[in-house]
């Protein structure tokens, strides 16, 4: 955390982050490798985790009836001890908690992010951290270790395919005592400094050229394996998912290094798309750029914290230089 003086150059951060972090090997994986390469990422947590399938009951998202949800709850009550040992793992590791929301309502399910007012918004985040501090309660559970950390240190989060609208979605944020989010798409193409609405920051998901691809895409995993093969599981085209995201990954990190370093943001889930193409790539970006000269694979809040620390001046300088990764070089 140092300060800089005019013309000094910003170092590079990455922000790793996966939504939903459900129970996968994948999960391991991350956790091994940010040890190895002194990596931080953000852990944003879906609240239907916290609940077993039978007490789904607990739930009631804005718009529809109580135990429905978009995607599975929790399992039984071993899957939800073994989801609650690893949120304690990666927290103790120094990774960053975070929200996915809860309900996954997205478009063509009924009542969605995309219509919610703030009274909704309001609504899933509450039922979000009720769900998160009474999970023994609501699973008639007594075993097993408790969760070692609170709702206060969730400070930001994306929500379920970047839906909502900013003037419903800050006013529910500052309620829960939040100062960044990583939900809204890219307004333009590149890779730009983040921006602050009302007190909030805002982390774009980057919509940039891909060279393996040789056109614009949003650098989300689930939008690689969109692009690829229109996100059907399809096994023969697994390494060529891997190098699509590794490809774009590695030429978003040139492009902000040598120029504009504005953070990246490398959004990904858990799951294992088309064979798991999606989350090896990362996991291989992790490794070749983490402890890079002037490189810090940070969290959400470690670089809100460093860029409140600057001066707004020096901070505004390099919010307006253009963007990078915006075509081929």
């Amino acid at each position: 955390m140092t300060k800089l003086a005019p013309g000094e150059k910003p170092p590079q951060f990455v922000l790793f982050s996966f939504d939903g972090v459900g129970l996968t090997p994948n999960w391991d994986m991350f956790l091994d490798t940010a040890q190895r390469v002194d990596a931080r990422f953000s852990a944003l947590m879906t609240g239907l985790y916290f609940l077993t399938d039978e007490n789904a009951g607990h739930y009631q998202g804005p718009g529809h009836p109580a135990g429905k949800a978009a995607i599975a709850f929790g399992g039984d009550k071993e899957d939800v001890l073994e989801q609650i040992g690893y949120l304690n793992r990666t927290w103790l590791a120094g990774h960053e908690m975070g929200t996915h929301y809860v309900g996954h309502f997205c478009k063509g399910s009924g009542s969605h992010g995309a219509q919610w007012t703030t009274t909704e918004w309001t609504h899933e985040l509450n039922q979000f951290f009720s769900l998160m501090v009474n999970w023994r309660s609501n699973n008639d559970i007594t075993a097993g270790p408790d969760l070692l950390f609170g709702p206060e240190e969730v400070k930001g989060g994306r929500t379920q395919c970047l839906e909502g609208e900013l003037e419903q979605l800050v006013p529910a944020w500052h309620e829960f005592g939040m100062t960044w989010d990583s939900s809204k798409p890219a307004s333009h193409a590149g890779i730009s400094w983040p921006y602050e609405i009302d007190g909030i920051w805002e982390f774009a998901i980057p919509y940039v050229y891909s060279p393996p691809l040789g056109k614009h895409q949003t650098a989300l995993d689930y939008n690689f394996w969109y692009t690829l093969n229109g996100a059907k599981n399809d096994p023969a085209t697994t390494r060529r998912g891997h190098d699509i995201a590794k490809g774009t990954y590695d030429y978003m990190f040139d492009q902000a290094y040598k120029g504009n370093r504005a953070p990246l943001v490398i959004a990904n889930h858990f799951n294992d798309w088309n064979g798991n193409a999606f989350n090896p790539a990362t996991a291989d970006f992790m490794t070749d750029v983490c402890g890079l000269p002037d490189t810090y694979c940070a969290t959400y809040s470690d670089v809100t914290a460093w860029m409140e620390l600057q001066d707004p001046e020096v901070l505004a300088g390099w919010q307006s230089l253009p963007p990078v990764a915006v075509g081929p070089v």
